[in-house]
């Protein structure tokens, strides 16, 4: 199957998004994506081309993004929150020439910074589902184009340094949707897409899946706590796909008369902490399905089935994923001890756009390498320890900051808590401890640290605890723990 084809899934009569007050069924968006497809084959664009999408959510992004599949081409979502020099990387690296966006850019200065002389034609996303009669219908794609060709390239959020772009083919895409058949989707749910389209976890799991199973997409430009919450009374929303950060506010602004509709919530993108999960399930009966996924596996890797959750755990692995947790030898570890978990399936990239090199590394041996650490239950569920590259080793101890994160939510009046590792003369490292609080609270820090020495091994206590208004995010929802060490480290620097 291939990705455009998903619109096809639907009864034609049946709702396929809804766009604030504009409705469209599955026959108007499939003749809405041919629209699209007929305008950018006119304008030149034809099979392996790479064509950017610049745009919040919206009707038009579907169109473009499943016209621009249609012809062959490969889709290029770029995060709108992005920096004119960082648009201009995405371009040079990807060779974008055709870019869809509702409002024009001016890359010109930032592209000729990068010694890039790409011509960059840029389109109306407007337009591109309206039919114009005096543009012909584009050919068909030929019977050599198969699924395994690229659909998108996916580029990472660029916190650990130089983005790179993650190619998914055609295959990747609908067998993950297809993957995600635990969660039981059908033609009269409906399914809030309140996430970003240009990042994996929304894309595949509140547009690609839900059509898959011919439901109805319910879109918001954005996330905002009061048209959220009174969109899902409105358009009576069943399944809702959120970042943990989106659940904290749903938590403390909505009643349980606002959510009474849903039937499934699922988080993704960063991990859950615990404090937020339960507080969520105690407001509105409804239970969170944490799932894990990486843009490298288009994105969903596990999932906790619906009423058979397991809180803290990300859930069993999803149906086709074969799996892997080992040590720093490539050995494999003992049932319930962590280790890399490593993973392989037909949801798993191509490889990175033009990176030899990192793709063998991130794909040696056959197995992509998350970078995460885990373990596994006797029941088959997953719990995440730790990031690989977040571990902080302190004389020779290994320490998981989650571990940390976890227990400094329990304590009272703590909002957001990241602990980072920073050098130490004498450990090598120790953590840092960066925390924001609840509106109107205070907390003691002496008491902090005893409530952690109660229940920590000391070696894993923070060595030093530091305030901060509110912690920074990556446009999907994570703490931005890079920000905030360079933060850090720039304030050391001022005050020697």
């Amino acid at each position: 199957m291939f990705v455009h084809d998903l619109v096809h899934q639907g009864a034609p009569t049946d709702l396929a998004i809804i766009d604030h007050e504009r409705r469209f069924t599955y026959k108007e968006t499939a003749e809405a994506v041919t629209n699209c497809r007929d305008r950018l084959a006119a304008a030149g664009i034809k099979a392996g081309d790479r064509v950017g999408i610049f745009s919040r959510n919206s009707a038009e992004y579907i169109f473009a993004y499943f016209g621009i599949a249609s012809l062959g081409a490969i889709a290029v979502p770029i995060n709108f929150q992005l920096s004119s020099r960082e648009i201009a990387f995405i371009i040079k690296d990807a060779g974008i020439k055709h870019l869809l966006t509702y409002q024009p850019l001016n890359l010109v200065d930032a592209l000729a910074q990068l010694r890039c002389d790409i011509k960059v034609v840029q389109h109306d996303m407007r337009t591109c589902g309206r039919k114009d009669e005096t543009i012909p219908a584009a050919a068909p794609l030929p019977p050599s184009f198969d699924e395994d060709h690229p659909c998108v390239i996916i580029y990472t959020s660029g916190t650990t340094g130089t983005p790179k772009g993650a190619v998914l083919s055609h295959k990747n895409l609908t067998i993950n949707a297809q993957q995600m058949e635990i969660m039981d989707c059908r033609p009269e749910h409906t399914v809030l897409c309140v996430l970003p389209m240009y990042h994996c976890f929304g894309w595949t799991c509140s547009v690609l899946y839900p059509l898959y199973c011919g439901a109805t997409v319910v879109i918001l430009d954005q996330f905002t706590p009061k048209e959220t919450i009174s969109t899902i009374r409105k358009e009576k929303i069943t399944d809702l796909y959120v970042v943990p950060s989106i659940c904290s506010l749903l938590t403390k602004l909505a009643t349980a008369e606002d959510m009474k509709t849903l039937r499934l919530v699922v988080s993704g993108g960063t991990t859950l902490p615990l404090k937020i999960e339960q507080d969520f399930i105690d407001k509105f009966g409804v239970s969170i399905c944490e799932g894990y996924g990486l843009s490298e596996a288009s994105p969903v890797v596990t999932m906790n089935p619906p009423g058979k959750e397991k809180v803290g755990s990300i859930g069993p692995i999803v149906k086709g994923v074969r799996w892997r947790l080992i040590d720093a030898n490539g050995d494999d570890v003992p049932r319930g001890e962590a280790g890399e978990f490593v993973i392989k399936g037909g949801n798993v990239m191509l490889g990175y756009w033009n990176l030899p090199d990192a793709t063998a590394e991130a794909l040696r041996g056959g197995w992509l390498h998350t970078g995460d650490i885990a373990r596994m239950d006797a029941d088959g569920y997953i719990y995440i320890v730790d990031r690989l590259k977040d571990m902080i080793i302190s004389m020779g101890e290994n320490i998981y900051p989650r571990e940390v994160e976890e227990l400094i939510y329990q304590f009272p009046g703590i909002a957001e808590a990241a602990v980072i590792g920073i050098e130490d003369k004498l450990r090598g490292q120790a953590g840092a401890c960066f925390y924001s609080l609840h509106e109107g609270a205070s907390i003691n820090i002496r008491e902090l640290k005893k409530f952690l020495q109660t229940n920590l091994a000391l070696y894993k206590i923070p060595r030093e605890f530091h305030e901060l208004p509110h912690l920074p995010r990556t446009a999907t929802g994570k703490i931005a723990k890079r920000v905030i060490l360079e933060d850090f480290m720039k304030q050391k620097e001022l005050k020697k």
